[in-house]
């Protein structure tokens, strides 16, 4: 059989002085690869080295969101809360040698696992109408998200309407991508999560820690991440001929990536029978802990780490009671959904 050895190369047989020669050009050729960082394993370690840096979150003394702050957003959500963290997910490039000073976009995002803020976790809250640094954000105001500077190259969370030629890979939905330039694409704004009191809190300062939407501006899509999320609750937007592929296969919305398998992150509103986001679209803007023990969305009580806020207590804490008077009662009818 042809390239096939019987004996080891030790072995003198037919062209055995040209079969060391091969051996020793390949060993040299791996050499200056490693000397010039070439390495496909080099690069990943370079990468993972670089955006798990710790990074320091931003301590809101007045429990608001303000421009110019480093948060991380956070998802939760099912019955047994899993917690998810907009990531970027910067890949390996084959054609850039290391080292390199920063990513380059495109950079897709994904819905990791880690919970430690990195800068690969780390946004900052980026004005685009010309609000100085330190001012509140409002509920409804445009904003960008910006990963930090440095490594991470200060690009902004983008997304485009869906077409032909570009959608998410997995989903089809909505694509979320890391641009460097600062477009209406890239323009963001933070609504409460409860519709029926969107229009109380317009205007009004974002306290931290708390459930928001967080809505695209050009497409009013909401940032969603497709974690537990099953199937049958968006059987209209997906082909009828797989139902038993999309209802029950949730893996199916996992990418593999260097730091594993993650979450989908998508533009897109998932609705139930009330019209109202469901739990992929419900993030919760993450700030410093004081005490330094991380975030404090984690040091809380309890039901408050669970991300169970109620309207009163938001109202309570923020000075918001004067909106209603008396407590809010919200009957709703449970949702059957096919």
């Amino acid at each position: 059989m042809a390239g096939f050895r019987t004996y080891r190369t030790t072995v003198k047989l037919d062209n055995w002085f040209e079969d060391r020669l091969l051996e020793e050009d390949e060993e040299n050729q791996h050499l200056a690869k490693v000397q010039k960082g070439e390495l496909n394993a080099q690069k990943v370690d370079f990468i993972k080295h670089h955006m798990m840096r710790p990074v320091q979150l931003t301590v809101s003394a007045d429990k608001r969101l303000h421009f110019g702050d480093v948060v991380m957003l956070l998802n939760i959500e099912g019955e047994n809360p899993v917690c998810t963290t907009l990531s970027v997910n910067a890949e390996m490039n084959p054609l850039r040698k290391i080292p390199f000073a920063s990513i380059v976009a495109p950079c897709g995002v994904s819905g990791g696992r880690r919970l430690q803020a990195c800068v690969r976790t780390a946004f900052v809250i980026t004005s685009v109408d010309g609000t100085p640094e330190g001012c509140p954000l409002l509920f409804d105001q445009s904003f960008a998200l910006r990963t930090t500077s440095g490594f991470a190259g200060g690009l902004y969370l983008t997304s485009e309407p869906r077409s032909f030629h570009k959608s998410a890979k997995l989903s089809r939905l909505q694509e979320v991508n890391l641009e460097s330039e600062l477009t209406f694409e890239s323009w963001w704004k933070v609504v409460f999560f409860d519709p029926e009191e969107r229009m109380e809190f317009e205007g009004r300062p974002v306290p931290a820690n708390v459930r928001v939407v967080i809505v695209h501006c050009k497409t009013n899509q909401a940032l969603a991440v497709l974690g537990n999320f099953v199937q049958a609750y968006s059987r209209f937007t997906f082909p009828q001929a797989f139902p038993q592929t999309f209802s029950h296969s949730p893996s199916f919305f996992l990418s593999r990536t260097i730091y594993g398998n993650e979450f989908e992150v998508t533009a897109h509103s998932f609705l139930d029978c009330h019209r109202t986001e469901r739990d992929n679209n419900h993030w919760i803007v993450c700030t410093g802990d004081p005490s330094g023990e991380g975030l404090l969305f984690f040091s809380r009580t309890l039901s408050v780490a669970a991300g169970m806020e109620t309207i009163e207590q938001c109202r309570k804490e923020f000075s918001l009671s004067n909106i209603k008077e008396g407590p809010v009662a919200v009957t709703r009818e449970p949702c059957h959904d096919a």
